[in-house]
């Protein structure tokens, strides 16, 4: 076989309809490519909705809240294409798109590749990205102190690894899990995704022991659309699409899962200055917020409620240390 095709479900019923719609009949009915779909317990009658629009689907149902890399990898376990994709529910299929997309895979000597990610209106979108040494780039998204950072990162001109537009073949070290194509060889090679990731980091961290086995590209003249946060607004029930908010449940699922990440990948002493800054930026958020507020006549207190979330946020993260500094296995599962 071709192709298997994997779509985590969690309360994602109408997503996945309107995914599965938006793929051609050609594509569908191609013997050549199956689709697979995990459900993470979601307890909607979506596998009744989803099996009965769309026969042709293998269902396979969790029993629990898995996440993304322990439900994506019991799809892997029963995928028989000679290539797997990960595809995002708050997706929707150009015409051609899958096609094109493995054929090229299978002609070049990449092991994984992803596509053109963008909005419903034809923006570009996030796709891939290069490695940045010990996960700095994180550090660019804590308050305040990141702002910080980020006007040294302009003053020094240091370049962005992230792709928003990528070039017809663009190399990548990691792509993104909305769409990410890979030789099943690879896998084998490289092992499932690390189900101690609940959810985020998962595919970064995968993508970072597939590269070993081989090269990664974007192929930016191929387009999917990707309704940003649709799905993530059902695993975590924040309204908040953006990654930057650490103040929340899901910021604080975003702070473990990338900690988690720097662990595994780069040591525990990048892991150890992370946290360290993460810490320090409690203290350097709450100056600043009150000093820059009052300079322009507003209420010092304005950002008190979102940096005291910050703040628990990081004390939880200080909880997680011991079993990441030892690497004891665990589900690193925050709600």
């Amino acid at each position: 076989m071709l192709l298997s095709i994997i779509i985590v479900n969690y309360k994602s019923t109408a997503d996945i309809q309107n995914c599965l719609r938006s793929a051609t009949t050609s594509l569908i009915e191609n013997k050549d490519i199956e689709w697979i779909v995990v459900d993470n317990d979601s307890k909607d009658g979506s596998d009744q909705i989803l099996s009965n629009e769309f026969p042709f689907i293998q269902y396979i149902q969790m029993g629990y809240n898995a996440g993304f890399a322990r439900a994506n990898n019991a799809g892997m376990k029963i995928a028989k294409g000679d290539q797997v994709l990960l595809l995002n529910p708050d997706t929707l299929i150009m015409a051609g798109s899958i096609e094109k997309c493995v054929e090229r895979l299978v002609q070049s000597n990449h092991i994984a590749c992803g596509v053109q990610l963008i909005h419903a209106d034809g923006a570009p979108q996030f796709s891939g990205s290069k490695f940045v040494n010990g996960g700095l780039n994180h550090l660019l998204d804590l308050p305040y102190w990141g702002a910080s950072l980020k006007a040294i990162d302009s003053l020094f001109k240091v370049n962005k690894p992230s792709v928003i537009k990528a070039i017809k073949e663009q190399k990548a070290e990691w792509i993104s899990g909305a769409f990410l194509m890979v030789k099943k060889w690879a896998i084998e090679k490289a092992g499932f995704m690390d189900e101690e990731f609940f959810l985020y980091a998962e595919e970064v961290e995968w993508c970072s022991r597939l590269g070993k086995w081989g090269s990664m590209c974007l192929y930016g003249d191929i387009e999917i659309v990707h309704l940003i946060g649709s799905s993530i607004q059902h695993a975590t029930g924040s309204a908040d699409n953006s990654y930057t908010n650490l103040s929340d449940k899901k910021g604080l699922q975003l702070m473990v899962s990338n900690h988690l990440r720097i662990r595994k990948q780069y040591g525990v002493f990048w892991y150890l200055f992370q946290l360290l800054n993460f810490t320090w930026a409690i203290v350097y958020a709450f100056v600043m917020s009150f000093l820059l507020h009052l300079a322009h006549g507003k209420n010092p207190f304005t950002d008190f409620d979102k940096l005291m979330g910050f703040t628990k946020n990081v004390s939880k993260l200080w909880g997680y240390s011991y079993p990441m500094v030892i690497r004891k296995p665990y589900f690193y599962k925050c709600f």
